[in-house]
């Protein structure tokens, strides 16, 4: 840690609190996510997935690993700082379709790169979702990462993962054998999110985030998800019966592009949703408005004060035990 100055906080993440710091070699702003580490145990299995998925993971649209260094029984990840999350950009701006297409392309690059490279997220949501002081959108928090093998169709998986508003319904009904495509569903959820400027599954517990799916939707078939009576949740709880709202109710202001692009991902089989790579080559992206240029995107700076809002101080619990 002595290349490194903490200047202050700057959130805390599923895993670990994170600081804003300067790189005392290069002057560089960074982000420093201090994990703590278990004495016995030693250290997690989300903390080394989310390691060794950043040093593979090197791409545009996906957050630098700077160094891995520990300060006493932590371990600190440094990357680079990046000042808001899309989160942030959502709470006080409405976009417009040129910028709705920009983040979502960068959104889908990263991700293509992550699952061209066997690797699933599994927990996409716009917090997750960081801006640089560039504008480009970048992909972070790789906790809950993990390696899929197509040859490995069997191979089971932890259902809890991804955070309930972006949870695919495969997850909701306790399947332990998904692939990537839950990540699509997730991508599907937040390009709704952007159009409508609200969450387009707002549920509070898993029944009710089920339920608002499913009402939304229409209860789903064997034609539009054959594997459906085989999740091991499908008998434990039953819905009325509903056939869903049209699209154009779903999503009010949206254009038949985007509808039809919508409808290719926010569906119940994740065989038949698009992948990252077709969704790229979806029309959406070739027609008028075009996505919008960088500098026509969000300014950081609108949402986040350059100088730290959140100080540390001696006394600070979290800070004296991360500089001790």
């Amino acid at each position: 840690m002595e290349n490194y100055k903490i200047t202050g906080k700057a959130g805390e993440g599923a895993h670990g609190y994170v600081f804003r710091g300067i790189d005392l070699q290069t002057g560089q702003s960074v982000a420093l996510k201090k994990i703590s580490v278990n004495v016995v145990q030693g250290i997690s299995k989300n903390t080394l997935r989310e390691i060794c998925a950043l040093r593979v993971l090197k791409a545009k649209n996906i957050v630098k690993l700077i160094d891995v260094t520990n300060m006493g029984s932590s371990v600190v990840l440094v990357m680079e700082f990046l000042p808001c999350s899309l989160q942030d950009v959502l709470k006080k701006t409405q976009l417009n379709l040129a910028q709705i297409k920009r983040y979502a392309r960068m959104m889908l690059k990263g991700i293509a790169f992550m699952h061209r490279n066997h690797i699933m997220h599994r927990d996409i949501k716009p917090a997750n979702l960081l801006i640089s002081p560039k504008k480009q959108l970048k992909i972070a928090d790789l906790g809950l990462a993990r390696i899929y093998n197509e040859q490995k169709k069997d191979r089971q998986y932890s259902h809890q993962v991804a955070t309930r508003w972006y949870r695919a319904p495969e997850l909701l009904y306790g399947s332990r054998t998904y692939t990537p495509s839950v990540d699509m569903w997730a991508v599907g959820c937040i390009i709704g999110e952007m159009v409508n400027r609200e969450p387009l599954f707002p549920g509070e517990t898993d029944i009710e985030q089920l339920a608002i799916v499913l009402s939304t939707l229409g209860i789903p078939t064997k034609e539009t998800w054959p594997d459906l009576t085989d999740l091991p949740d499908y008998n434990k709880i039953s819905f009325i019966s509903s056939s869903g709202k049209r699209w154009e109710v779903i999503l009010p202001t949206a254009d038949n592009l985007t509808i039809d692009f919508m409808k290719q991902i926010i569906m119940y089989d994740g065989k038949r949703r698009l992948s990252a790579e077709l969704a790229l080559k979806h029309s959406l992206f070739i027609a008028n408005p075009l996505p919008a240029k960088l500098q026509n995107m969000p300014d950081c700076q609108d949402y986040y004060n350059s100088d730290p809002s959140i100080p540390c101080k001696e006394d600070d619990a979290v800070f004296a035990d991360f500089d001790s």
